[in-house]
């Protein structure tokens, strides 16, 4: 694979040089792509494999799912940052704590393709078409974690900010 990789840069430089100084191009251009059409077709099905391994909505559902009786309250300001609410009982018992975050229509998605929205999104700005493309509406999410005395999540559900708010958006 790395004899690949050498050959395709090599070639990939070489004729841009000899180009310059009038040497046949296709037959450059075709050598290339011949090298180089198997590495290609490799990375783009990489790309694909990591992009519907994306599956399954918000990252933080997952994280969260995953997090239940493991995750604790310092884990969780790691990574997100200190909560919007936090509520912790006096005399001890459950706390609560809420973060709230905007989510696209794509983030909402079962099927999460966003390689696929942002490598159209890069050929479309090449193209000088970039600002053509309409901003995606954002809906707010309220995230509420339940946190056992021992400081671990308990509990988690995510809802919108305002109910019903997508539902009324998206109708048609």
């Amino acid at each position: 694979m790395n004899m690949i990789v050498n050959d395709c840069v090599r070639e990939l430089h070489l004729p841009i040089v000899q180009c310059s100084v009038g040497v046949s191009m296709p037959v450059s251009i075709a050598f290339a792509i011949q090298k180089c059409l198997p590495l290609v077709t490799c990375t783009l099905l990489v790309a694909l494999v990591i992009g519907v391994s994306g599956c399954g909505g918000p990252w933080r559902d997952t994280y969260f799912k995953r997090g239940v009786s493991r995750l604790t309250q310092e884990e969780i300001r790691d990574r997100l940052g200190p909560p919007h609410t936090a509520k912790t009982p006096a005399l001890g018992g459950d706390s609560h704590w809420t973060y709230r975050f905007a989510l696209s229509e794509q983030d909402l998605t079962t099927l999460n393709a966003s390689f696929v929205a942002d490598a159209s999104h890069s050929v479309t700005s090449l193209m000088g078409k970039g600002a053509e493309t309409a901003k995606p509406t954002l809906y707010c999410y309220r995230y509420t974690l339940t946190f056992s005395e021992d400081k671990t999540l308990k509990n988690w559900k995510r809802e919108e900010c305002v109910p019903g708010t997508r539902e009324t958006l998206t109708a048609k």
